[in-house]
C-alpha cells in the first residue's frame, strides 16, 4: 500500500496492529480521524493514553478498575460468600450484562494452556485461595470457557480448593463445548449462572 504521508503511514502501522484489524481497516480508521475536529481527536487521544497509564487492577478481584478496590469488591449490596472465577473482565461484563448473578468475582488473568507455555504460576491461583482462608466464602463458581483449556483450568482448581469446607459449582453446560465465555449470549449465559451444578456432578 503506496501512502503520500509518511505520518498517514506511521498512524495506519499503528492502527493494524490492533486484532483483527488490517491495513484497509486502518486505514480507514486513519482517515475518519483526520475528518474530526482536532479536539474530538485530542480527546480520544488523551482517553487512550489515561486508559494505558492510569488502570489499575482491582487487589481483590484483579478485575480492571479505575481505583486499587473495584466498585463490585468494595459493594455492600453484593455477596461476598459467593465468588464466581472467570477467566478476563470481558468475562465479568457478560455476567454482570445478565443481571442474574450478586456475588464477587475472581479474575485469573487466563486459562492453563501447557501448548501456550501457561501454567499455575501464571495466573491468579494462590490469591483466590488467599481469600478463602477466612472461611467468608461459601462458594466458588467456575465460569470458564468450554474448551479443553477452561476444563483443565477447572480442574486444576478444584484439587487445589479441596482443602476448603466450600461448595464448588460450575456453570450449566447450555454452552456449547469450545465456546468462549463473551461471545454467549446474555440470556443462555444468565441461565447457565443461575442453573450452576456441583462441579463433582459435571464430570460425569
Amino acid at each position: 500500500m503506496n501512502f503520500s504521508s509518511k505520518l498517514l503511514e506511521n498512524a495506519v502501522a499503528e492502527f493494524a496492529k490492533l486484532p483483527g484489524v488490517g491495513q484497509k481497516t486502518a486505514l480507514r480508521l486513519v482517515l475518519h480521524l483526520l475528518n474530526r475536529d482536532k479536539q474530538e481527536v485530542q480527546q480520544f487521544s488523551t482517553a487512550i493514553s489515561k486508559l494505558r497509564n492510569e488502570i489499575q487492577f482491582c487487589q481483590t478481584c484483579h478485575n480492571i478498575s479505575d481505583r486499587q478496590i473495584c466498585e463490585i469488591c468494595a459493594s455492600h449490596k453484593r455477596d461476598h460468600s459467593l465468588i464466581c472465577v472467570v477467566e478476563d473482565t470481558r468475562d465479568v461484563m457478560a455476567i454482570e450484562n445478565t443481571n442474574q448473578y450478586n456475588g464477587v468475582y475472581h479474575v485469573l488473568g487466563g486459562l492453563i494452556s501447557p501448548m501456550d507455555g501457561i501454567g499455575p504460576a501464571d495466573l491468579q491461583v494462590d490469591s483466590l485461595v488467599e481469600r478463602l482462608k477466612d472461611n467468608a466464602v461459601k462458594e466458588v463458581i467456575f465460569a470458564l470457557s468450554a474448551t479443553m483449556e477452561g476444563d483443565t483450568t477447572i480442574f486444576y482448581l478444584n484439587k487445589k480448593l479441596k482443602q476448603f469446607t466450600i461448595n464448588i459449582s460450575t456453570i450449566a453446560r447450555g454452552i456449547a463445548f469450545g465456546g468462549e465465555l463473551e461471545y454467549v449470549d446474555e440470556i443462555t449465559l444468565g441461565r447457565s449462572i443461575v442453573t450452576r451444578v456441583p462441579y463433582e456432578n459435571s464430570l460425569s
